[in-house]
């Protein structure tokens, strides 16, 4: 398994319900990103990305302390609803750049898209974040 920084967009950013949950205390840095080409859509109190050229979806680039880094996978993966190869996943875990807002500089990272049957729903009939920042859809 690659060891990679998480890239979250939705409820697991700061000042989110699922920030203190699963972050507070396992971070080593956590900084402003984008993702490009990804739109983000609104969803049942938290948010999908789903892949879109020319769009951008705003989050934290979040790197975990190395000793929290094996358990905090294991509990972002449930939290997500994704487990490898489930057809029945909600996200797919998967590696793509994000750019730090910092210094312009292009990452890998760990990103949770929506699953292949919840991006054709959300094409068919989602409502995308303008901006793509969950953070300012109010």
């Amino acid at each position: 398994m690659t060891t990679l920084p998480f890239f979250v967009y939705g409820t697991l950013r700061p000042g989110e319900p699922n920030h203190d949950l699963f972050l507070r205390g396992r971070t080593r840095s956590e900084e402003r990103a984008r993702l490009h080409d990804a739109v983000l859509y609104d969803g049942p109190g938290y948010p999908y990305a789903v892949e879109n050229p020319g769009s951008v979806v705003v989050g934290e680039l979040v790197t975990a302390r190395p000793e929290a880094y094996p358990q905090l996978l294991r509990e972002l993966d449930r939290l997500e609803d994704y487990a490898p190869g489930d057809p029945r996943n909600l996200y797919e875990r998967v590696e793509r750049r994000v750019t730090r807002d910092a210094d312009g500089t292009a990452v890998r990272a760990w990103v949770y898209l929506a699953a292949p049957t919840v991006t054709a729903a959300l094409r068919a009939h989602g409502r995308p974040i303008e901006g793509g920042d969950w953070l300012d859809r109010r």
